[in-house]
């Protein structure tokens, strides 16, 4: 027996059960598959814009900048102005999400390429699968859509966002992802993301950029109603 069996040898002796009674594996099974509600803030409830308005005003709190667009072919032109602004190269990293095909990148003066990033790229663009309004985070699946080092090794990483895709708890967006992907077909990684990168571990002096990216911008994507 491996140090693992032990433990939970030791485990099931103490509670007096063998692991393999039907009534338990069924709570088990019926836990994970209908995945009960938690108690939920009542501070997300609101209707589409002013999730959008809570989003905002708690990511930029958190020295993230976020701007919204009504169409996603004005994504090329926001990234590039950014860059411009602050004085970035005009370059950009982004995956294999069918999001961003099609959009007039070559409309602008941004050098565009795709795929993970190996730690080279100045700036990486990702899709989120959502947003938490009550804390301005954004949700990122991991895959060859949107690869998780985008998230991390660029300076800079800017995040385009669905209007509609902004919810109102951590909560109601996992319900989503659940429901997206079903069970046992998860994504390997979903990375919550609050602001960019920031520490404080030495000498309680706040460092940006200490564990991943100096910049986030937040792009939210859609019309208003």
């Amino acid at each position: 027996m491996s140090a693992r069996d032990d433990v939970f040898a030791s485990i099931r002796a103490g509670l007096g059960v063998r692991g393999d009674e039907a009534p338990r594996r069924a709570a088990v099974e019926a836990r994970l598959r209908d995945a009960p509600r938690g108690v939920v803030p009542a501070r997300g409830e609101l209707d589409l814009d002013g999730r959008v308005a809570l989003f905002k005003a708690e990511a930029e709190r958190v020295a993230a900048t976020v701007v919204e667009i009504a169409d996603a072919r004005d994504l090329p032109a926001e990234l590039a102005r950014y860059l411009r602004d602050n004085n970035l190269p005009a370059t950009v990293r982004f995956g294999a999400d069918p999001f961003f095909d099609g959009l007039p990148f070559g409309d602008t003066a941004l050098e565009v390429s795709r795929g993970p990033s190996e730690g080279a790229d100045a700036v990486g663009l990702s899709r989120a699968a959502g947003a938490v309004a009550e804390t301005g985070t954004l949700a990122l699946l991991s895959g060859a859509d949107n690869p998780t080092t985008l998230n991390f090794l660029p300076e800079t990483h800017v995040v385009a966002v669905a209007r509609g895709d902004v919810a109102g708890d951590y909560e109601t967006l996992i319900a989503r992802v659940r429901a997206q992907f079903g069970r046992g077909d998860m994504p390997r990684t979903l990375n919550f993301v609050t602001g960019p990168s920031r520490s404080a571990d030495i000498e309680q002096t706040l460092v940006q950029g200490a564990h991943g990216p100096k910049r986030l911008h937040v792009v939210i994507v859609g019309a208003s109603a």
